[in-house]
């Protein structure tokens, strides 16, 4: 080929294809390329290369194919595009097939010997490899914050990070070297569609870390594959554009509270199989199916029940030309693609790697595949997989030995992950003083212990807010990981909570909270009949019944009138008010479409700036519209898309002003989607709440 013929760099739809396409598309462009690129959509054509898109690209006068994080299996496209005298070069780390397809080359770090230091790379390391080739001798690219310039090469590390963490890749030899360099540039990437992801999610880039990629960025980039086109996310992260930036990660905040929701109810549909049928988590692998699950969605949920149950899982979902599909997780030891491989004669496709992968086959082949993944698995692993594994305590330290100095030296251990798992720290008989929810939603907790000689330390429990705590003054022993940070140049320990062992119960003379529960949810007139010095939550339209959820106080005897928006709010309720009695009436809030909701917190929000100088905070304002605190902040952003309003912060305190003017339509379109998707899973909770079990309300 010619040095200006087009080149089209064709990548996958997950955040570790995504990022490869932007990585050797931003390379290709600085060593002069003419280059396009194309990922499949999802929904419509699945992985790999397909004849249609590819002949298409072919007409329009590709005249070199390059794959990233696919194409290893694409024999039949191959085929065609060498036919057309189009070469193909296939980047790729998902298992070789029994042959390699006819490409021009072939980079794939599954070709080199067993314990190389490339060969756990994902497909965004491999393009990395590449790009360091072309680029060699291009030292001197963009500026940095500093004013010192530093090469391509290392503009492009951020992006690695990214992939690697996303895929789960296993962090051992180059892969870890690359994500820790990788980490180091996220965190002062110049990159403006991190920058803005970082912004609308409330990501504080200065201290990221594997987690803050894995828990924050990766999700959403993922959700844009899942559930839409991905072509857009490579935009995002190539884009120059503040603008441009600003409505792509908005739609992808949307496409992201999408994700939420359908992850939500297919993970309930999937625990609720599991509790109808228990001998589900006696067989090596947790295997489920439905018909109507979102294809989009079930790899997430494997992984959820992967990290709850320590086993390997599979969801499958049948696809509109009536094969089932799915997405199977792994757990450290066990390659689940290599299981899947062994009952390759039962499947129509499948691919992979050691922790992921997917997999299509015919209805009827479904029960003898399963038998034939269980005994794959067990000739693995061997028989007695089905016990939950013991945690293991790498070191016992009392509270004063939990330091900057250790935590600080563990930190040059990271990132941590598959293949490089944190250390796990213990302590033994603390006291728990207090437990307090945290984080946008209140999903996380945080628990502050102290030692016999008074050294206190924060735990930090992720997503542990519908757990079951231990009541205040019990003793206990902790298992935690440790990381130090900084923040705005302080240091900081942060100790996450892995498990806690009750040495003995509370004092008998401090009660448990034991509900008696009154189902009211369908008998009219009944709120007449509350007895005298109830306390009554209600909020929104029905706010004039009782009290918001900042007015409530501990109270024996507790209404709960309208229905809470999330979990979070009613669990936030329960522990400050810490009832005997619940009266139950879950009416939910006047229905109000979303345009209306929008109108309605303009309204607040012009009061607010009219009568108040502009000073209100989040929760006053979720309150006031039975919302979650999410939902007002994103319909703000609605609002200072379309110029009716500024919005800062300033210590936790919203500073609203009236707007300029200048609406951005675009912005604004993403920003009402984003709104639209949080509303949607409140009224699905509401709808849930109105209508389940009450005892399994309070379960948390």
């Amino acid at each position: 080929m010619r040095s200006h013929d087009p080149i089209c760099v064709w990548g996958d739809f997950d955040a570790d294809g995504q990022t490869s396409t932007a990585l050797l598309v931003q390379a290709l462009q600085a060593a002069g390329a003419n280059v396009t690129y194309y990922i499949p959509i999802r929904g419509k054509e699945s992985h790999g290369l397909h004849l249609g898109s590819l002949k298409s690209i072919i007409d329009h006068g590709a005249k070199l194919i390059i794959t990233c994080d696919t194409g290893i299996t694409a024999y039949e496209a191959i085929e065609y595009a060498n036919s057309r005298g189009v070469q193909v070069i296939v980047t790729d780390h998902h298992d070789l097939g029994e042959t390699l397809p006819g490409a021009k080359a072939i980079i794939n770090p599954k070709l080199l010997a067993a314990g190389h230091p490339l060969a756990d790379l994902a497909g965004v390391g491999v393009a990395y490899k590449l790009a360091e080739a072309l680029l060699a001798n291009q030292e001197l690219g963009i500026g940095s914050p500093s004013g010192s310039q530093i090469s391509i090469r290392d503009s492009l590390l951020d992006l690695v990070a990214l992939g690697l963490i996303a895929d789960v890749a296993l962090l051992r030899g180059e892969t870890r070297s690359l994500a820790q360099k990788g980490i180091q540039r996220f965190r002062n990437t110049q990159r403006l569609g991190l920058k803005t992801m970082a912004e609308l999610a409330g990501a504080n880039l200065e201290t990221l870390n594997e987690e803050t990629i894995g828990f924050t960025f990766a999700p959403r980039l993922n959700a844009l594959g899942r559930l839409g086109d991905a072509n857009p996310a490579v935009e995002l992260l190539l884009t120059q554009d503040p603008l441009r930036a600003r409505i792509l990660a908005a739609q992808i905040e949307g496409l992201n509270a999408q994700r939420r929701l359908l992850t939500s109810q297919v993970h309930q549909a999937a625990e609720s199989q599991i509790r109808e049928n228990p001998s589900l988590l006696t067989e090596p692998a947790i295997v489920l199916s439905h018909g109507s699950w979102p294809g989009g969605v079930v790899g997430i949920v494997a992984s959820e029940l992967v990290g709850r149950y320590h086993k390997p899982a599979l969801l499958l979902t049948q696809s509109e030309d009536g094969l089932w599909r799915g997405s199977a997780r792994s757990i450290e030891g066990l390659n689940i693609t290599k299981a899947i491989a062994a009952n390759r004669d039962l499947l129509i496709s499948f691919g992979g790697h050691p922790m992921a992968a997917g997999l299509s086959l015919r209805a009827d082949q479904l029960t003898a595949f399963k038998r034939g993944l269980g005994r794959a698995i067990e000739e693995q692993l061997g028989p007695g997989i089905s016990e939950e594994p013991a945690l293991q305590i790498d070191a016992w330290l009392a509270a004063d030995e939990v330091n900057y100095p250790l935590a600080e030296s563990l930190e040059s251990l990271a990132p941590f992950g598959a293949g490089n798992p944190q250390l796990i720290l213990a302590t033994r008989n603390m006291t728990l003083k207090s437990v307090k929810e945290i984080g946008k939603t209140r999903e996380h907790r945080r628990l502050v212990v102290v030692d016999e000689n008074g050294a206190e330390r924060d735990l930090f429990w992720w997503n542990g807010a519908g757990e079951e705590v231990p009541e205040i003054e019990t003793k206990i022993d902790v298992a935690y990981s440790l990381r130090a940070s900084t923040y705005r140049g302080q240091r900081q320990l942060m100790l996450q909570l892995e498990e806690f062992h009750v040495l003995e119960e509370k004092p008998l003379e401090i009660r448990k909270l034991q509900l008696e529960i009154r189902d009211w949810r369908l008998e009219n007139g009944k709120f007449h009949e509350l007895p005298p010095g109830v306390l009554i939550w209600a909020e929104g339209s029905e706010g004039s019944k009782g009290r918001s959820r900042l007015d409530l106080h501990p109270a024996d005897e507790f209404a709960i009138y309208t229905s809470p928006p999330s979990p979070a709010e009613l669990r936030a309720v329960l522990e400050m008010v810490r009832p005997r009695t619940i009266y139950l009436f879950a009416v939910p809030p006047v229905s109000e479409k979303t345009d209306e909701f929008l109108s309605r917190l303009a309204g607040l929000a012009k009061f607010v700036i009219n009568q108040r100088g502009g000073k209100a905070n989040l929760g006053e304002l979720a309150a006031a519209t039975a919302e979650r605190e999410a939902t007002i902040r994103t319909g703000l952003e609605w609002l200072g898309a379309g110029g009716h309003l500024k919005v800062g912060a300033e210590n936790g305190e919203l500073n609203l002003a009236a707007g300029d003017g200048i609406a951005h339509p675009y912005l604004q379109r993403e920003f009402y989607v984003a709104v639209n998707g949080l509303r949607q899973e409140t009224s699905a909770y509401r709808n849930f709440f109105s209508h389940a079990e009450a005892e399994s309300l309070f379960k948390f």
